[in-house]
């Protein structure tokens, strides 16, 4: 009990002070930024992919391969190749690395979910490959799109943690900072608001 109290008591001053509200506002502009870019090279990409049927084995793989990537791994391997200087650009290519998969699978997914007795009946009826994509295709694959940006966003909310770790901000930062000080805390605190931020942006 007295840990959780503690812990409650930590949150309390940090958001009153304002220290946590700034850290939120980190964490939330990584993962917001991270997956609009992912979205933007994955949907169009998985759109292509779910309505030519070309490309699936290699989208798959790539999904699969990604997907298999250590966090950590990723983001110091990156660090070590752009710079230590552009440690920003570094986080955010492996953020978006990481929530592509998720995204790109949910795309092409949503699209070859459809009955291709649709797609049949809307090309019967005179329309061109691009209203058959955007007029039934898209509309009727969304639920699919959305479940993988969910994954997606998860994927990234919680990889974002790691930033602190070059010194980038972010809720990992009280974290990092509670463990060595053996402030538990603020450890648990911490931790307790990115889960809750991970529940509310799913």
């Amino acid at each position: 009990m007295n840990l959780l109290s503690d812990t409650l008591a930590w949150i309390a001053e940090h958001f009153a002070s304002g220290e946590l509200w700034v850290r939120i506002g980190e964490q939330v502009f990584y993962t917001v930024i991270s997956v609009l870019i992912a979205s933007a090279i994955a949907i169009p990409v998985g759109y292509y992919i779910g309505h030519t049927g070309r490309g699936r084995e290699i989208a798959v793989g790539i999904s699969g391969a990604a997907r298999a990537l250590p966090s950590f791994g990723l983001i110091l391997l990156l660090v070590s190749l752009v710079g230590v200087v552009q440690r920003p650009i570094a986080a955010f290519a492996a953020f978006v690395i990481l929530a592509i998969p998720s995204i790109l699978a949910g795309a092409y997914s949503g699209i070859q979910a459809i009955d291709r007795t649709t797609v049949d009946a809307a090309r019967g009826m005179g329309m061109t490959e691009w209203q058959i994509l955007w007029k039934v295709e898209a509309p009727l694959g969304l639920h699919l799109l959305v479940s993988g940006l969910r994954s997606g966003t998860l994927q990234v909310v919680a990889t974002v943690t790691l930033a602190a770790y070059i010194n980038l901000g972010g809720l990992g930062y009280d974290i990092l900072q509670g463990i060595p000080l053996r402030r538990d805390d603020q450890v648990l605190g911490a931790a307790l608001i990115v889960i809750l931020l991970a529940l509310l942006l799913d």
